[in-house]
């Protein structure tokens, strides 16, 4: 029998830079994603952007960017984040993708 296991965080919303809210359930993820690890299963950690929607073009538009330029740069903070935090994660994934 395989055992798999799948575990995702919210696709977090980049209108604005990371804050200790997307680092706690990163963190709680990545402790979950360890542990079945350890207990012998295949894991698919998954986090990323959510990059749509009206208040992203708004925020890219204050800062006198194209929406998508913002997208990479604010997205680039959650990526390094990630590293930063040395999460384990399996995909970074981004709704612009």
């Amino acid at each position: 029998m395989d055992k798999r296991y799948y575990i995702t965080t919210p696709i977090y919303y980049p209108s604005a830079k990371p804050h200790m809210g997307h680092a706690y359930s990163s963190i709680i993820a990545d402790f979950f994603a360890r542990f079945k690890r350890i207990d012998g299963f295949e894991v698919y950690f998954l986090t990323g952007t959510d990059e749509h929607g009206l208040k992203i073009q708004r925020a890219a538009e204050k800062k006198g960017l194209e929406t998508l330029e913002f997208c990479n740069q604010i997205s680039k903070t959650f990526q390094d984040l990630s590293k930063k935090l040395n999460l384990t994660n399996t995909d970074f994934i981004r709704t612009t993708e």
